[in-house]
């Protein structure tokens, strides 16, 4: 495991921030030189602690505000199974995030859908057409308190 200084959680977290900026602006605010803000970031791209840049797109203006959280049993846990929803899971759009749990349900999807309208055809045609699922639950987002995709260092 790579060990961070301040250096480079300050820096990590400038990336998180905005990765837009040129090195010059990163080496000021860290009092660096660009040489050697340039050389950090690249051993961190190197050692794969940076994954991917990305750009952050308003769901609202992408017309995707509808934000659900979908838990879902499998009816059983064989290999197959897991194997199976997890490789069809992948293949739908809405679903941003999709994590194996422990405790009642399985599994919990993050999806994004234009609506209340949307949210019902993505699960009749789509998630609840993959096999093995026993049950789910819908919660619906109310209102968005804290998003970030930033990891906290």
């Amino acid at each position: 495991m790579l060990k961070f200084d301040e250096i480079d959680k300050n820096l990590l977290g400038l990336l998180q921030a905005d990765c837009k900026k040129t090195t010059k602006e990163y080496a000021i605010r860290l009092g660096l030189s660009t040489t050697a803000v340039y050389e950090r970031i690249k051993r961190l791209e190197k050692n794969q602690v940076i994954d991917k840049y990305v750009a952050l797109v308003d769901k609202q203006k992408a017309n995707k505000s509808f934000t659900a959280f979908c838990h879902v049993k499998l009816v059983q846990h064989t290999k197959e199974h897991i194997n199976q929803f997890e490789r069809e899971i992948l293949k739908l759009d809405e679903v941003v995030e999709c994590h194996h749990l422990s405790g009642d349900y399985d599994y919990i999807l993050k999806i994004h859908v234009s609506d209340m309208k949307a949210y019902r055809n993505f699960m009749v045609t789509k998630l609840t057409a993959i096999n093995h699922i026993g049950s789910t639950q819908s919660s619906f987002v109310i209102n968005e308190v804290n998003h970030t995709t930033a990891i906290p260092l």
